[in-house]
């Protein structure tokens, strides 16, 4: 029985493993294409072999969804951007596209709803407290 047990176990522990290797290649490659106007759950599960379900699943098991990991790389990418005084010459529209967003203003809310700020507002922040 206890060697039962444990071999049991022994797949168990593997199917997680083989689900967690997924899921970070999976998040991967969502990184690597953030800017991809579309970047969806099926494009992915398509380039990885799997259902889009199965994408979702994989997401959900963390608590959070596909969706929304790529919205907080994508405002993650954009606030590094924006604070990237190498980057201080794109406008916040060209910044927001770059990264994946296809509406200005959609941009605009989540960014504020993620920082608590505006993207202009979190631009002079940094301009002021590190001026040319």
């Amino acid at each position: 029985m206890a060697l039962g047990a444990t071999r049991d176990q022994a797949e168990i522990a593997e199917g997680r493993g083989m689900r967690a290797a997924r899921l970070r290649a999976i998040k991967a490659d969502v990184v690597a294409n953030l800017g991809r106007g579309d970047l969806s759950v099926t494009h992915v599960a398509k380039q990885h072999g799997v259902t889009p379900r199965y994408v979702q699943m994989l997401f959900e098991a963390e608590g959070t969804t596909f969706s929304g990991f790529v919205r907080e790389q994508r405002l993650e990418r954009a606030r590094r951007l924006l604070t990237d005084p190498r980057c201080s010459d794109r406008t916040i529209s060209v910044i927001a596209y770059s990264v994946g967003f296809g509406d200005l203003s959609h941009f605009n809310h989540a960014f504020r709803r993620r920082y608590g700020a505006s993207p202009s507002e979190v631009r002079a922040t940094v301009r002021r407290d590190n001026p040319g």
